[in-house]
């Protein structure tokens, strides 16, 4: 019988095989034939453009060294802050030109995107043919509450799922008494044409909870998607979920990336989004659609909710990944929202109910989770949350700042933390490394007779080594919480410590991070990004310090793969527990590198925008401006690269369809 089976196996392999290779071949010539074509386009193109890109090249270096470059960036940082804050949608970028992300070049570059991406008629065939020679085909059950749906948009969506390549699925609508004759006649129509349609006639309005517990009641699959009744699924949407169920069988949550489409059809806002980021989603509600859960586990934690109708999506979650860390994200557009008059997609007061709900949903996610803290929403910022939670045992944060002579810098940084920081119980342990210069000795000397009981001066002469220094001095530290802190900063927020330590205190969390500026109010650090320019880069690096940035990810706290060591908070046990900062990485990537053997450990690592300080960055250090430096930079890259595989490695909280080559959050092209 085993021999049986194998057979049967290798025989439904090879024919697998076969099957791909042909379509593959096919695929491949039509490619082909584009592609040269293509080619010999660009190849004209490239050589018009290479003498006039040197120019430009040459030109931006001489304007970028300019003391004309420096009073640029220094006005920009002045208008901005005259501009103030701008309110944002609750699903939108919402940023200008002037932000660095410009409408109209989103728009060519989603485009261009959509032309190399879209689904071709080979692509369709090619899918119905893997559908049904997958191992498993769960049945999907997709349940859509109806209401009044607008006719056209209703018929629009029950076809997208007859469209549909994988074919084991179940659309259960259930019609929330919608006075509309015409509601019932077209859902009665369908459910005559295909038997996998199931209506269900409520007798009475029960609003979105009470008609989606009635839909998912009729519900029989092992899986449950969501749909609302004015949107769309890709012809992929289901096979892509059965796919990720074969790979993974014991999968329980699954969300892919969404787009909107108007009523001329046209595709815009790509939503490209993170796995799954616990702390991002107590900030914003991004799973979004498309979502398919275990029907079990829906069962479990008693389905919709109707008193948070509104955000019933987010309390549903919430709640669902409390009880399971089998969660996958599908990084493709499978899902367009319907943008029109009235819809949440289209306007962000449209529904302030759904705001309010979503406060007391993750209010009660909290006390469910045993960690106090206060939620609200962020001014002017419809949809976008934070948390503060409570400090529970408030203790001694011992603040590490390596230093050597650069006087102005350390005292702005000392004054700065003594004369604005609200939370008093640090001490300062500053590490002189080989201080030469009169001011700075008499600085540290002075600052050490001010504050005998907080500042701490200690003296390590060694060759510069950033992650030997910051080991030295934190093993002279006292507190449970050390906060590598640079001298070339200043504080700007009073609750930074604060902002930080509520989330570090948490056993999930392994380090924080803070949103740092610099002096001209341009972005330096919100948060890092594993890849952008090799090994990493800081997330929006250079744009204007009040944008919301990518689906608000500057605004709002949320995990990234990394933080920056120029202002990092880490329990001391966390510290210990992976052995410090590698002191192979004496200049460079040190804090990547800390960051990833902490999430090896299982802790997760946070950005705090509330954490908020100016970085005049690198001034101990100097700039790579030696032959002996560029060399150091390209020794560490490599120790990186070997490390980690940094050139295979995808960074779980980036899009694989975003850049790679700046820090905007640009479409990959």
């Amino acid at each position: 019988m085993d021999d049986m089976l194998h057979r049967d196996e290798s025989e439904r392999a090879v024919a697998i095989a076969a099957y791909e290779r042909e379509l593959t071949l096919q695929r491949f010539d039509v490619a082909r034939r584009e592609a040269e074509a293509r080619l010999q386009r660009l190849e004209a193109y490239v050589g018009q453009m290479q003498p006039v890109l040197r120019r430009y090249r040459d030109t931006i270096a001489e304007m970028r060294a300019s003391p004309f470059w420096r009073l640029r960036r220094l006005t920009l940082g002045v208008l901005g802050t005259l501009r103030g804050r701008r309110a944002a949608g609750p699903d939108s970028v919402e940023l200008s030109a002037a932000d660095g992300f410009g409408a109209a070049r989103e728009v060519r570059q989603y485009e261009g995107w959509l032309r190399d991406n879209a689904l071709r008629p080979w692509d369709i065939e090619r899918l119905r043919g893997l559908a049904g020679i997958l191992r498993a085909t769960p049945t999907l059950s997709i349940i859509t509450p109806v209401y009044e749906t607008p006719e056209a948009y209703l018929r629009a969506m029950i076809e997208s799922v007859l469209g549909q390549v994988y074919p084991h699925w179940e659309l259960c609508l259930a019609n929330d008494a919608s006075p509309s004759p015409y509601v019932r006649a077209v859902l009665d129509e369908y459910a005559a044409l295909d038997p996998r349609i199931k209506v269900i006639h409520r007798p009475e309005n029960g609003h979105i909870s009470r008609a989606s517990n009635s839909a998912l009641a009729a519900a029989g699959g092992e899986f449950v998607a969501l749909l609302d009744h004015d949107d769309l699924l890709a012809p992929d949407a289901l096979f892509e979920v059965a796919a990720t169920v074969n790979r993974d069988p014991g999968v329980d949550i699954m969300y892919s990336d969404e787009d909107k489409i108007d009523d001329d059809g046209r595709r815009l806002d790509p939503y490209f989004k993170p796995d799954w980021s616990p702390e991002s989603f107590l900030s914003r509600m991004y799973t979004g659609h498309l979502a398919v859960f275990r029907r079990s586990l829906l069962e479990e934690i008693g389905g919709f909710r109707p008193e948070f109708d509104g955000s019933q999506d987010y309390d549903l979650v919430l709640r669902a990944t409390e009880k399971t860390e089998r969660i996958h994200h599908i990084p493709r557009v499978l899902y367009h929202w319907r943008v029109h008059s009235g819809s949440v997609a289209s306007a962000a007061d449209a529904k302030m109910y759904a705001y309010d709900s979503a406060l007391r949903a993750i209010r009660e996610a909290l006390e469910r989770r045993g960690e106090p803290g206060v939620v609200e929403m962020l001014p002017n910022d419809l949809g976008r949350y934070r948390v503060r939670y409570t400090i529970r045992r408030p203790e001694r944060v011992s603040i590490i700042i390596p230093t050597r002579d650069h006087a102005v810098d350390i005292e702005r940084c000392l004054h700065s933390i003594f004369e604005k920081s609200t939370y008093r119980d640090f001490e300062i342990v500053i590490l002189d490394n080989g201080s030469t210069e009169k001011t700075a000795i008499q600085t540290l000397d002075a600052w050490k007779t001010a504050r005998p009981e907080q500042v701490h001066v200690v003296r390590y002469d060694v060759p510069f080594n950033y992650s030997q220094i910051n080991n030295y001095a934190a093993e002279r530290s006292t507190g449970p919480y050390l906060l590598f802190l640079n001298n070339d900063t200043e504080v700007i927020a009073p609750d930074w410590i604060e902002a930080m330590l509520e989330q570090a205190q948490r056993p999930a969390i392994g380090a924080v991070g803070a949103r740092l500026l610099y002096e001209d109010n341009t972005i330096q650090h919100a948060g890092v990004v594993l890849r952008i320019g090799g090994v990493a880069g800081h997330s929006h690096r250079f744009m204007q310090a009040d944008i919301p940035g990518y689906y608000h990810a500057v605004k709002t706290i949320g995990n990234f793969s990394a933080v920056t060591g120029a202002c990092m908070m880490i329990r001391r046990e966390v510290f210990n527990q992976v052995h410090g900062f590698d002191e192979r990485l004496a200049v460079a990537f040190n804090d990547v590198d800390l960051c990833l053997r902490i999430r090896a450990a299982g802790y997760r690592i946070v950005y705090v925008p509330d954490a908020l300080l100016y970085h005049f960055e690198s001034k101990t250090r100097g700039s790579d401006d030696t032959a002996e430096k560029r060399q150091q930079t390209k020794s560490e890259e490599a120790f990186m690269q070997h490390r980690w595989n940094i050139g295979q490695l995808e960074d779980p909280f980036y899009s694989p369809h975003l850049t790679l080559r700046t820090e905007d959050y640009a479409i990959r092209s």
